[in-house]
């Protein structure tokens, strides 16, 4: 009987994995994703298990689409602009069509309320309740950010008190995000309350299908769906987080601590860094041009995917992506009434995808189809891959060579629906070691899910002695309220984000001691003699999980020298000239070169 299931709903297809190792792939259902879910565990013969590990695009489709409620804004007096005035950072100064996201409160929904709190909490006027007035008819959802808040909730707990008070649905930053600066934490307060009606409606419907449902955060951990539902912005990059979890372990298990964990799926490839066996970790991430403070693994995501769409522009030129063709209709090849040339297309008049193989949902690949969508286009399915794997090469030279790590010395997790098919190229253009294709790889993200662990991350801001009792006894209370959230049980780690003193970006590190070793990793210099601050303070509980990744069965695979196709229930493999693969750990191949390849033309 099965008792436990990871189901990661992607753009094109949703994946469910069950603890006895069976798998299954289904199209995805964006009018209602849970209708996918729900179909899936009916093909596993799991209809309500005990549990559902969930990894959701609920909350970043809505975000990305503009399909989140109506908000109201409360901030201070004078500040009802800042949402919109932004930072004067230019992160596309070369471009000039470029704009900014337009924010997700208009103008007439931005309310200031009288009364200010200093930086260190001091109150520099008192709070005049009376100044909040009526809201606009047509509020659905409220965020209240005040300024200092993260240091001194108080003035924020009367503003939501008096609005719950009149039935409102409000989200405080000082339960959101904690954390100075206060344009980014009145975009994460935003964007949650923004999520928030949507979110737990899907929420609280997927409850159903399962005795207990927990959902995958953007930091690679396991939360209740009622919290789940209230932070809904902590789910901004769920699904990937749960690849990528399960990358770091396959690839550990295989002797590759370092590694860059590669997720091709059907509508966008997600890239991560792994060092040491852990994802590299992040205090936010920008998602639709929105800065988010939260916690989440360093992902970096692009439109490149099976379903990319491959078009000429008016210059004459060939792209692939950001379009995705999708699940509906999806590429030309599925037979359901697509006619725009994809990568998945490309990939099977290439011949890397085996052209008499039945897949799950689809059946039989029409090749005929796919070459007629390429031609009618004028492009070429070599032409097209060339483009894709350029635009991906870009983004793993992001996580690594643009951060000082060479990616030489790391191996390359290949996993995704597409990600096999495309990973040697792209290991050969960055000379890394090795790839690693784990086991179920194409539906890998759902794995992680199954196999991730309870978690629970706090933040909170700190204004006070970078060393000494006061930061200490911080550290422990934020642990305690962490292992709380949790349950009373786990393991608890505590970290701080620190920076040299006239620094605008932080790096978090185990201790104040730690940051000078780091600094010089990651930016080639450190300066021992400075002034280091402390400003801010992260804890970490959780508990283990009952399954690791390597102990699901194993699969029975073989390797074999290139060129050659490796075809599985889940993915394609493409093995080229001057490759091999064998048996690894943990039922992955690990894919190896053995002299001149299809991509350098000469020996390794």
């Amino acid at each position: 009987m099965i008792t436990r299931v990871g189901a990661d709903t992607g753009g094109t297809f949703t994946d469910l994995v069950a603890e006895d190792g069976s798998i299954t792939k289904v199209l995805s259902t964006p009018e209602d994703p849970g209708l996918a879910v729900g179909e899936g565990l009916a093909v596993l013969g799991a209809e309500s298990p005990r549990l559902l590990a969930h990894g959701t695009t609920v909350a970043t489709n809505a975000l990305l689409e503009r399909r989140g409620a109506v908000v109201t804004l409360i901030t201070n007096e004078g500040f009802g602009d800042l949402i919109e005035i932004a930072r004067q950072d230019r992160p596309s100064l070369y471009d000039p069509d470029v704009d900014r996201p337009v924010p997700l409160v208009d103008r007439h929904h931005r309310l200031e309320v009288r009364g200010r709190l200093d930086h260190h909490g001091a109150e520099l006027e008192p709070l005049e309740l009376s100044t909040l007035g009526e809201l606009p008819s047509d509020t659905e959802a409220v965020a209240v950010c005040l300024l200092h808040a993260d240091v001194d909730p108080r003035h924020e707990k009367l503003v939501a008190a008096e609005l719950r008070s009149r039935g409102y649905d409000v989200t405080c930053s000082h339960e959101v995000s904690p954390e100075f600066r206060e344009y980014e934490r009145t975009v994460t307060t935003v964007a949650n309350a923004y999520l928030r009606p949507a979110c737990r409606d899907y929420l609280r419907n997927l409850s159903g299908l399962a005795g207990e449902v927990l959902v995958m955060t953007s930091a690679g951990g396991l939360i209740e769906v009622e919290a789940a539902a209230e932070l809904p912005v902590s789910l901004l990059l769920s699904g990937p987080a749960g690849g990528v979890r399960a990358a770091a372990a396959i690839a550990a298990a295989n002797g590759f601590p370092d590694a860059i964990s590669f997720d091709m799926g059907g509508t966008s490839t997600d890239v991560c860094l792994i060092r040491g066996g852990l994802p590299e970790p992040a205090a936010g991430r920008d998602v639709g041009g929105f800065p988010i403070r939260m916690p989440s693994f360093d992902i970096h995501t692009i439109g490149a995917g099976g379903g990319s769409v491959a078009a000429i522009d008016p210059g004459g030129a060939l792209t692939v992506g950001p379009r995705s063709a999708g699940a509906v209709p999806g590429p030309a090849c599925y037979g359901r009434g697509g006619s725009l040339p994809t990568v998945t297309d490309a990939n099977l008049v290439a011949g890397r995808i085996p052209a008499e193989v039945e897949f799950p949902s689809l059946g039989r690949l029409d090749t005929g189809a796919a070459r007629e969508a390429l031609d009618r286009a004028g492009v070429t399915a070599e032409g097209v891959l060339a483009v894709v794997d350029v635009n991906m090469e870009a983004a793993l030279r992001a996580v690594s060579v643009e951060r000082g790590v060479d990616p030489r010395g790391l191996a390359l997790v290949a996993f995704g629906g597409a990600g096999p098919l495309h990973a040697c190229a792209l290991a050969d253009a960055l000379g890394m070691k090795a790839v690693v294709v784990p086991a179920r790889a194409g539906v890998l993200s759902a794995v992680g899910l199954l196999c991730a662990p309870p978690q629970r991350d706090l933040v909170r801001s700190w204004v006070g002695p970078v060393e000494g009792p006061e930061l200490d006894s911080a550290r422990r209370e934020l642990a305690e309220a962490a292992l709380d959230r949790l349950g009373g049980t786990g393991r608890v780690e505590t970290f701080v984000d620190c920076r040299y003193g006239g620094q605008s970006h932080e790096i978090t590190v185990d201790s104040p001691a730690a940051f000078h070793h780091e600094h010089r990793m990651r930016n080639g210099y450190s300066r021992p003699d400075w002034p280091v601050e402390v400003v801010a303070i992260r804890a970490r509980a959780q508990r283990p999980s009952p399954l690791r990744p390597e102990e699901l069965p194993p699969t029975d695979r073989q390797g074999g020298e290139g060129p050659m196709v490796i075809s599985e229930p889940d993915c394609t493999i493409w093995l080229p000239r001057g490759w091999r693969a064998r048996p690894g750990s943990a039922g992955a191949l690990v894919l190896e070169r053995t002299g001149v390849t299809e991509r350098t033309g000469g020996t390794q």
